[in-house]
């Protein structure tokens, strides 16, 4: 019966040296998890009541089990490119059949949608407004195609140092023309309804000791009077009295304005410009923080992803927003899980359902953006398998070839 022992060994020993093969192929395929070939021996039946003189026929592969260790991470210049840290799989669509992957490479196709190279959608939850995620179902991820629409400036805030030390303009009144009429001036741009630009420009003329009036306006418009803004002992706003109407403000440190826009912009444009923090030290008036709440439109440029999953777009404006949250696929069993090529893999009845849930909740994995997941073959331990399963093979075919000379001996007796 040695043949059956040296064939199935020759066998086995093939399917070993495949299974090698494929992982030394996929040394540096994405994702990729290496392949172990496990193997049984096996016995003829027997009616026998002791099986204490049973000789084996061999051996058989019994399968081939993935090895879903961690693969080492390595930083990119794509920010689609994404790597799983831990549990878990990317979860795949592509016309309703629904795969499972760690191929972290994806790219924006010409509809916004965030696909692999065979164009399946990466699912995941989406974003409502605020960037609100709905964990409802997952969805396929969508990055929008169109511009950020802008958002009008409404409020303006100033944080300025007045010199206590300041005289009083010798030159009166005051005109926006002549530097000599004022103390100290800022500008800062703001943005309408439709995201055009222009500078509003801000003036501070000393009235006596702790007292200054404020103006603002823009360009070719004779800067509005905002009122009388007044400072304490400690160089603190102490009141501020709106010029419109000789009554302090609603809120302290707070002047409501208006300026005209065109171009088909909401006109006229309302603003707010906020002094509350403004200070009179001893010392050169200056700025110490001047912002605005507004932003003109802006086209995606990047993205980011948090290793809590959300995908963030970034704009050319400078502003963000969420646009969805990736999710991950973990299971019971993922040895139990069909390879179908292609890095990708499908659920069955041995791998268990998939636990669908953000990156980084219990048992999932967490994200990082900018970076893959090298495959897992170790190719010094790949090569010395190949080494023993090559001298597997040429042991076995050896027992086929003395079954042949003790075959030969059989024949020639006589």
């Amino acid at each position: 019966m040695g043949y059956q022992q040296g064939l199935s060994g020759l066998a086995g020993a093939a399917n070993h040296l495949d299974v090698i093969g494929n992982n030394i192929a996929n040394a540096n395929t994405v994702g990729f998890k290496q392949g172990r070939a496990n193997f049984a021996d096996m016995y003829a039946n027997s009616v026998a009541t002791s099986t204490n003189t049973q000789i084996g026929i061999g051996t058989r592969l019994t399968s081939v089990q993935q090895q879903f260790g961690q693969g080492t991470i390595n930083t990119t210049k794509s920010s689609l490119d994404i790597a799983i840290n831990g549990n878990g799989f990317f979860q795949m669509s592509n016309n309703g059949v629904t795969t499972y992957s760690r191929d972290g490479v994806f790219h924006r196709d010409k509809s916004g949608a965030i696909v692999d190279a065979q164009n399946r959608n990466l699912m995941g939850y989406a974003a409502g407004p605020g960037g609100a995620i709905n964990t409802a179902a997952t969805v396929p991820l969508q990055a929008p195609t169109n511009n950020l629409a802008p958002l009008a400036t409404t409020k303006i805030t100033g944080q300025f140092n007045l010199n206590s030390q300041d005289k009083v303009p010798a030159k009166t009144p005051f005109n926006a023309g002549d530097n000599t009429t004022y103390n100290y001036n800022s500008s800062i741009q703001v943005y309408d309804t439709l995201g055009g630009a222009q500078q509003v420009s801000m003036y501070f003329t000393k009235n006596t000791a702790g007292t200054w009036q404020a103006y603002a306006g823009v360009q070719g418009q004779t800067p509005t009077n905002l009122g009388t803004v007044t400072f304490d002992a400690s160089g603190r706003i102490s009141s501020t009295t709106s010029a419109a109407t000789g009554q302090p403000t609603a809120s302290l440190g707070q002047f409501a304005f208006s300026i005209p826009n065109a171009s088909g912009a909401a006109n006229p444009q309302n603003l707010t410009l906020d002094l509350g923090a403004t200070t009179q030290f001893g010392g050169k008036s200056g700025v110490n923080n001047l912002a605005q709440d507004g932003f003109a439109s802006g086209t995606l440029t990047t993205f980011s992803i948090g290793a809590d999953g959300k995908l963030t777009g970034n704009y050319s404006n400078g502003q963000s927003a969420v646009l969805g949250l990736i999710a991950l696929a973990n299971f019971n069993n993922p040895n139990g899980l069909e390879n179908i090529g292609g890095n990708q893999y499908v659920e069955t009845a041995a791998s268990g359902v998939p636990q669908i849930s953000a990156p980084g909740s219990t048992n999932h994995g967490t994200l990082q953006g900018s970076a893959l997941e090298n495959s897992n073959v170790d190719l010094t331990t790949e090569l010395v398998n190949l080494i023993k399963a090559q001298r597997d093979y040429q042991a076995n075919a050896q027992t086929i070839k003395t079954q042949q000379t003790v075959d030969q001996t059989l024949l020639n007796m006589r």
